[in-house]
């Protein structure tokens, strides 16, 4: 939190001098902050490294790849610039950028309004839509957005999907930085009862995970105030000439089909582009958040 010092103004004169002063300085900081980060040789990128396909460990190779890891990566060569990732749960991710520990977050993050006044955002290069993931076995009880009341909601505290299930009366399971299989176990096994999350994700996560014992909920498909803005970077509210730089390289990769490639390969589908599904809803995120 920024500190704000107490002046003894003597004279008028005086007062106006300190204060020009003090803007003069303030701006100059900041622009020479904006400048040093965008010129930096080796960018620090927050993500998770659990969430498949965007950010995840190969379990052959161990490395750190996925979607959003590779657009990154290209975008950090287009740059000419090295990339170090640290691997942090969603809160930790979004901290690290404000405190400037790290200089973006990369992990399928939505493009919100509300994210827009604490953060620069990128431009944007995937789009998508949200889907229910439940149990084979008795659907988890779930045919409606009435049938969320009550029910286990398993999710990451703090995230948009688990403040929506809050306000549909869900009770909340909360997760920190576990792998998918963890989650679609636990749902199979009836400690929880449905995942809100990413429709691309939840495909991949179930194809990914045999004989998880789950499906999608088809009449379900929905969009919230989080995430209709497609998902992009996250970067510090006053790191706008990196973002430029970024933007650019985002453009250029969407425009000689690099994103598109990468999409394929990890999604299986061109999130590129718009999808061509029915959308059962759009909800608006609240604010409040009881986190329990």
């Amino acid at each position: 939190m920024n500190k704000t010092g107490k002046w003894l103004v003597l004279g008028l004169g005086l007062g106006i001098v300190l204060s020009t002063g003090l803007v003069g300085c303030g701006k100059s900081s900041a622009q020479s902050t904006n400048a040093k980060v965008a010129n930096k040789k080796t960018l620090i990128v927050a993500t998770s490294g659990t969430l498949y396909p965007t950010s995840f460990h190969d379990p052959k190779t161990k490395k750190l790849t996925g979607f959003d890891i590779e657009v990154v990566r290209d975008v950090a060569k287009g740059l000419h610039k090295k990339v170090e990732f640290k691997e942090l749960n969603v809160d930790g991710q979004l901290t690290a950028v404000k405190t400037g520990k790290a200089d973006m977050a990369a992990n399928d993050f939505g493009l919100s309004k509300a994210r827009k006044k604490d953060y620069t955002l990128s431009t944007t290069y995937k789009h998508s839509f949200n889907s229910i993931l439940v149990r084979n076995s008795d659907d988890s009880g779930i045919h409606s957005w009435a049938d969320l009341k009550g029910k286990k909601s398993a999710g990451e505290a703090g995230t948009g999907y688990q403040r929506l299930a809050q306000q549909l009366g869900a009770k909340l399971v909360n997760y920190d930085n576990v792998s998918n299989d963890v989650y679609l176990k636990d749902v199979k096994k009836g400690k929880t009862d449905f995942i809100m999350n990413d429709y691309y994700l939840q495909k991949l996560a179930l194809s990914a995970v045999k004989d998880n014992g789950l499906h999608i909920v088809k009449n379900m498909y929905f969009t919230t105030s989080d995430d209709s803005g497609g998902v992009g970077i996250l970067m510090k509210k006053s790191n706008t000439k990196l973002k430029h730089e970024i933007d650019q390289q985002i453009q250029k990769l969407l425009k000689d089909g690099t994103i598109k490639k990468l999409s394929e390969k990890y999604y299986g589908a061109d999130v590129t582009k718009q999808p061509s599904v029915h959308i059962d809803k759009n909800f608006t995120i609240k604010s409040q958040y009881k986190g329990q």
